[in-house]
């Protein structure tokens, strides 16, 4: 199963709040890159088929749209063999695909977005003052912003790290982009964009901003961005946009129309309470993010299955905790009051995967071994998910008062 759809940095509250504007040029910007991000979700499905032809020992591509919407005709600016172009963009593109490239290869052992050597294709200059960022379930989009409120989508690292995660996203657990588990899917793609910053610039938990897309956001105003992992519903407050309407609580969860223009159920906007529950983890265990608490993060999005949602992938990173770190660690402790936080309830026992002990062997022998436990892992996550599910039918189905009065 795969996640059909186009994820764009951008959410749609944000751009449907420029609609409002008072400003002609701003509404007439906002309106464009909105027609053109449901043009593209109509295509969607024709470009999925593309996907699986596009390998190649993780080699990157960069394209230059010269200011059109039009991939196929774009002109190659930059390839692995090449030199550096004189297009500052196309560089960025070109480092970031390589960071993000080696941050899984080094850190997860994970080769490309695929595990399988997929070719990394980046474009820039797409369309004119195009006010978001892509991943299209093959390559990576870029537009160059409108230079009022958004500059160049290439300029932040971590809003690539965040699109191509979405790409690891796809090919591993297939997130469905609606309501918890697309909400689950943008908040992977927000803390692996924020770790791969974090592992380029050698930044503790302690000393990263924890922000996305603070690079590329308004750049008029200072300390803002589109999303903080660290305070949800604080990385932005101004008149433009309003304020940052992210959750950090299941008791502020929003429970949106699963319509596009509802952003599938606020997949962007409830993000922020799995967001801030891997911050509180990182914190609590201190050091390098990308170290335990990404391991955790990592091997229970393998181990998700396509309708995970919150409580199921809590239950996930606990038993990975387990397995990883051990019961009662510091780790598992960690995972088990991160969620508590947010108000997302993990069972106080919950059966311990089975792991058998693994000696050294091949490279495909480990790798097999691998996929087995990622198996039982989706299988243990579904069963999981159905006792949850029966619990809350169970709940629901409460016997009312009869009331003896006349």
């Amino acid at each position: 199963m795969r996640c059909s759809c186009i994820n764009c940095i951008v959410p749609p509250h944000i751009l449907l709040r420029l609609v409002e504007s008072d400003k002609k040029e701003l509404r007439q910007i906002a309106m464009r890159t909105l027609l053109t991000t449901t043009r593209l979700r109509g295509q969607r499905s024709i470009r999925a088929n593309l996907t699986l032809s596009n390998m190649g020992a993780a080699q990157r591509t960069v394209y230059d749209c010269r200011n059109s919407t039009n991939l196929s005709g774009a002109r190659v600016a930059r390839t692995e063999e090449g030199q550096a172009s004189s297009d500052a963009a196309v560089n960025r593109v070109f480092d970031g695909l390589g960071a993000t490239r080696d941050f899984y290869k080094e850190v997860y052992r994970r080769d490309s977005i695929d595990g399988r050597g997929m070719r990394l294709n980046g474009f820039v200059h797409y369309d004119r003052d195009y006010n978001n960022a892509f991943w299209d379930g093959s390559e990576m989009v870029f537009g160059d912003g409108d230079g009022m409120l958004f500059s160049d989508f290439t300029g932040s690292l971590d809003v690539i790290g965040h699109e191509l995660t979405h790409g690891v996203t796809e090919t591993s657990a297939g997130l469905v982009y609606h309501r918890q588990s697309g909400a689950l899917n943008e908040s992977v793609s927000d803390v692996f964009g924020s770790l791969v910053k974090q592992w380029s610039l050698n930044q503790s938990a302690e000393d990263a901003d924890w922000l996305i897309g603070a690079d590329i956001f308004t750049p008029a105003i200072a300390g803002d961005a589109l999303r903080s992992l660290k305070n949800p519903g604080s990385a932005y407050d101004n008149d433009i946009f309003g304020k940052d309407p992210q959750p950090d609580h299941m008791s502020r969860y929003d429970d949106l129309p699963d319509t596009e223009e509802g952003d599938f159920g606020g997949v962007h906007i409830n993000s922020g309470i799995p967001n801030k529950a891997f911050y509180i983890v990182a914190t609590e265990i201190g050091g390098y993010a990308w170290e335990a608490p990404g391991h955790i993060w990592y091997e229970s999005l393998k181990a998700s299955s396509p309708t995970t949602d919150f409580r199921g992938f809590a239950e996930l990173t606990f038993m990975m905790a387990d397995r990883l770190y051990g019961a009662g660690s510091r780790e598992q402790q960690a995972v088990a009051s991160a969620w508590q936080e947010v108000g997302v309830r993990v069972p106080p026992v919950v059966a311990r995967m089975e792991t058998p002990p693994r000696a050294r062997r091949g490279n495909g022998q480990a790798q097999r071994e691998e996929d087995s436990l990622a198996a039982l892992s989706r299988q243990v996550a579904a069963l999981a998910e159905q006792v949850s599910a029966l619990s809350r039918e169970v709940n629901s189905a409460k016997p009312r008062r009869v009331s003896t009065r006349n």
